[in-house]
């Protein structure tokens, strides 16, 4: 009887040995699928990669009006900043449009004036940006000429550009797709005109619409 008791329990054993391997087989199986499907769904989509990139934000501003807009912009896309800066500064004098003599009216009276020669006209890690949003304010209906400059030393090709202006009424013209023209490279999007007192929720709420 003892025997046959014994026999019993060692056969209920390698039963229930035989159950438990398979079970833990099945669960490894279960996590290995489920760790392949994770490993699928985190493959980059093309929606991923074109947010992946870096964004600067390229500025030249007379009164900091257009300063204001690219730091909300920046803030917004938390993209890089840099300032376009002439090597001879522009004095609240030489920005007096209403004066004949002032040196913006003698700059756009003489083309040949308006290149501007700039504390810096290349940006550091330049190839590293996707996109790059570039402001103004805009003199006699076209951007503010110092940026000219920047753009004609600088190589586009393979970058989303999109130029922004400040202004109290004047409208955002050509002066994007003159630009564009200019740098002859670059996808150069319609670009936007801001009010001189543009809020941060104005220039966040378009940056959304953009989809960048």
């Amino acid at each position: 009887m003892k025997k046959i008791t014994s026999l019993l329990l060692v056969i209920i054993l390698i039963f229930a040995f035989a159950a438990c391997s398979n079970n833990a087989k099945n669960e490894n199986e279960t996590l290995l699928s489920v760790t392949e499907n994770q490993s699928v769904s985190t493959e980059p989509t093309s929606e991923n990669i074109s947010s992946a990139g870096k964004t600067l934000v390229v500025y030249f501003s007379a009164s900091g009006n257009t300063e204001n807009a690219a730091n909300y912009i920046a803030k917004a896309t938390n993209g890089d900043v840099f300032e376009i800066a002439p090597k001879n500064a522009y004095t609240d004098d030489d920005l007096n449009w209403r004066d004949e003599s002032s040196r913006v009216n003698y700059e756009h009276e003489n083309e040949s004036a308006r290149d501007i020669e700039l504390v810096s006209a290349t940006v550091s890690n330049w190839d590293s940006y996707d996109t790059v949003f570039i402001g103004y304010p805009i003199w006699w209906g076209i951007a503010a000429w110092p940026v000219d400059s920047f753009v004609k030393a600088n190589d586009f090709t393979g970058k989303t550009v999109v130029p922004f202006c400040t202004s109290t009424s004047s409208g955002l013209g050509d002066s994007g797709k003159l630009l564009a023209a200019m740098a002859g490279k670059g996808n150069w999007l319609e670009g936007e005109r801001f009010s001189s007192n543009v809020s941060e929720d104005t220039v966040t709420a378009w940056i959304n619409e953009l989809g960048l």
